[in-house]
């Protein structure tokens, strides 16, 4: 069975921000007892993350924290690596919730094992220029047995990586990187998206219209029945 995610466009990305993080806060409130997210780290989650650490009466404390990538072979404390950027634009103004990093130098099974069989209750994600979710580029396994993988990069994720400002040149981006995959992406119960920007605007249009396959990863979205879409004006295909 196929579903339409539901889509929200907005004047600018910080409306977008706001918007998505007030959808992931009521997700929160709502919530009872122990809370487990997944979260996306790259630019176009940062005004989302932003507004949704500023938004009042959720308890983070009951909050477990997850990521869905990392790069393999970076230094612990390069700025570029996504368990640092989540700290300096969220984690560190929600003190209070618990985080687990996927730490590549333990390996994919050992993040597997802490992330568990149970559904995550909010996954908040973006879209990659080529489609892809987390870092699963196409063609995207669709049927994953694992949790997660190491996978190599391909060039236009590694090219995306400079053109956003994270790495100065191309043989700056790390080449492989340890991925949740997209079976366990959606098992949840909710998704999240934020995809602001024009570089998104062909993603967005695939994953809304291109049939179900691995070499769109975004149409993989279409197969959970709670996804939300949040675009912009310029990430919005007017005729979709």
């Amino acid at each position: 069975m196929t579903h339409a995610p539901r889509i929200s466009t907005h004047p600018t990305r910080e409306d977008l921000g706001r918007a998505a993080a007030a959808a992931a806060a009521d997700h929160l409130r709502k919530a009872t007892g122990r809370t487990r997210i997944m979260l996306a780290a790259a630019p176009s989650q940062t005004a989302t993350l932003a507004a949704l650490a500023e938004e009042p009466d959720i308890d983070w404390s009951r909050v477990e924290c997850f990521h869905m990538d990392e790069y393999v072979g970076l230094s612990p404390d390069a700025p570029q690596s996504f368990r640092n950027w989540l700290h300096r634009h969220f984690l560190d103004k929600v003190p209070q919730a618990t985080f687990h990093p996927l730490d590549p130098d333990e390996g994919p099974d050992a993040y597997a094992e802490l992330m568990g069989d149970e559904p995550f209750d909010l996954v908040l994600f973006g879209l990659g220029v080529n489609g892809h979710l987390a870092f699963n580029d196409p063609p995207a396994d669709f049927d994953a047995p694992q949790a997660v993988k190491v996978v190599a990069l391909d060039e236009t994720s590694r090219r995306q990586q400079v053109d956003e400002g994270n790495f100065a040149t191309m043989d700056d981006v790390p080449t492989h990187a340890v991925t949740v995959t997209i079976p366990r992406l959606l098992n949840a119960h909710e998704l999240i998206g934020s995809v602001p920007g024009s570089v998104k605007r062909q993603a967005v249009h695939d994953t809304l219209t291109q049939p179900i396959s691995p070499d769109f990863p975004g149409t993989a979205l279409r197969t959970h029945p709670d996804v939300k879409l949040y675009l912009d004006t310029e990430s919005a295909d007017p005729e979709v």
